[in-house]
């Protein structure tokens, strides 16, 4: 098979896996040294647009070949997909061609089981270990970590990736036995306790090597020696009837367990020839935005899942999750500006985390007016009815949930179809 057609056929299986963010990596340039490529240490964008435009990784399959069954998966053994595989030698030369185009800044590279895991997991360090060693490749390399691999692998592909991730899929152990029976929860997540150790051993390592050099020698930190990106995971949303509530805490879970610097969320997509256990349809997109949106608060607001869901169920899709739990705990607004903890103004709606150490900050000075919140592009429809400020407060017929509901969920002008 000639390489653009296999580069066809696994780049496209390789759409479906949403774990890639490259943000955490360390800074390395090959400017003024040996070597090629760089990473700026930065978030970048990892997705194909139609036309092929805009990508940042080169975000393939080392083969879609699988010796699993997993009954939500395109690649999995009995689907009558096209095949294809590439040797760790062809994944090399398109990585480096591209990146010379100045159209990657890296690589992302996950497998289907060929032959057994620890054979897998071979093939794609050869790949990161070649790009790094032979070609002094200094650009991202995201590995994917496949569980049942021997820790020792493990060990040798953290020292050449940025970022590893090994996909936990469902976020129960009903849904996986269901779903993916040749998969054991608890082996995923032997595999993610014992990346998260070698992790935080080499940011201590990191710590105290950066702290036994001059300080004109160390002006930032130094970057670890294994994955210093981290690891991350990735749930299918949809593809049973597991509630927000339950992925949520498994996320909490996640996080807290195994320190991951974050999880995805993929809402299944329908596959050709479906098992008759699937659903039919994938649920809305927006439910996984809501999932990001709700992740993202227990990550960097303080919130628990029980919190945004104190009963089973799903997030509200008409509107976003902070401002729902706000709805909901009305006795808790409005908030003084002036007199609050920081946790709590970063519990208003239309407040985000900068706007509330610039407040706390400018407090500090002189007492915060409405024409602040103006001036640092709060949105002032969504928080005018939580704040109160020293020449502000909201109107009592404001305070009424419903009604309050309604006036923040008016629907919004659509754009007309062409045909």
């Amino acid at each position: 098979m000639e390489l653009i057609d296999k580069l066809s056929i696994l780049a496209d299986a390789a759409k479906y896996d949403a774990s890639c963010a490259s943000s955490g990596a360390p800074k390395r340039s090959s400017r003024g040294k040996a070597g090629l490529g760089s990473s700026n240490g930065m978030g970048i964008c990892h997705s194909f647009t139609p036309d092929g435009r805009c990508v940042s990784l080169l975000k393939v399959l080392l083969t879609n070949f699988c010796l699993f069954d997993c009954q939500y998966c395109v690649n999995r053994r009995s689907s009558n997909v096209p095949r294809a595989r590439f040797t760790p030698e062809e994944v090399v030369r398109l990585t480096l061609s591209f990146y010379r185009r100045n159209t990657i800044s890296g690589l992302f590279l996950s497998s289907g089981i060929i032959r057994s895991s620890d054979y897998t997991m071979e093939q794609l360090i050869q790949v990161a270990k070649l790009l790094r060693e032979t070609y002094q490749f200094r650009g991202y390399i995201h590995l994917k970590a496949i569980p049942e691999a021997d820790p020792r692998l493990l060990e040798e592909a953290g020292r050449y990736a940025d970022r590893l991730s090994a996909n936990i899929e469902l976020p129960t152990l009903t849904s996986l036995k269901t779903l993916a029976p040749e998969k054991e929860l608890g082996t995923i997540h032997s595999a993610m306790g014992y990346m998260r150790q070698r992790i935080d051993a080499a940011n201590d390592n990191a710590e105290r090597d950066a702290k036994r050099l001059p300080r004109s020698a160390n002006p930032k930190r130094m970057a670890p020696t294994y994955a210093p990106g981290g690891q991350s995971t990735q749930m299918i949303v949809g593809a049973d009837a597991t509630d927000d509530r339950t992925i949520l805490q498994s996320a909490q879970h996640l996080y807290r367990d195994f320190r991951l610097k974050r999880v995805y969320y993929s809402a299944f997509s329908p596959i050709p020839e479906r098992p008759a256990g699937l659903p039919q349809a994938a649920p809305p997109l927006l439910r996984e935005h809501r999932l990001y949106q709700a992740d993202f608060l227990i990550r960097g607001y303080g919130f628990q899942a029980e919190e945004l869901l104190n009963a089973p169920g799903n997030l509200d899709l008409e509107i976003d999750p902070k401002l729902s739990w706000a709805l909901a705990h009305r006795d808790d607004f409005p908030v003084d500006l002036n007199r609050a903890e920081p946790a709590m103004i970063a519990r208003i709606p239309g407040i985000g985390l900068r706007s509330v150490q610039r407040l706390v900050d400018l407090r500090r000075l002189r007492r915060i007016r409405y024409q602040d919140l103006v001036a640092l592009r709060c949105r002032l429809e969504t928080l005018r009815p939580f704040v109160v400020t020293q020449d502000y407060r909201p109107a009592d017929a404001q305070r009424d949930s419903t009604r309050l509901r309604q006036s923040l969920t008016q629907p919004q002008p659509a754009q007309m179809a062409l045909w």
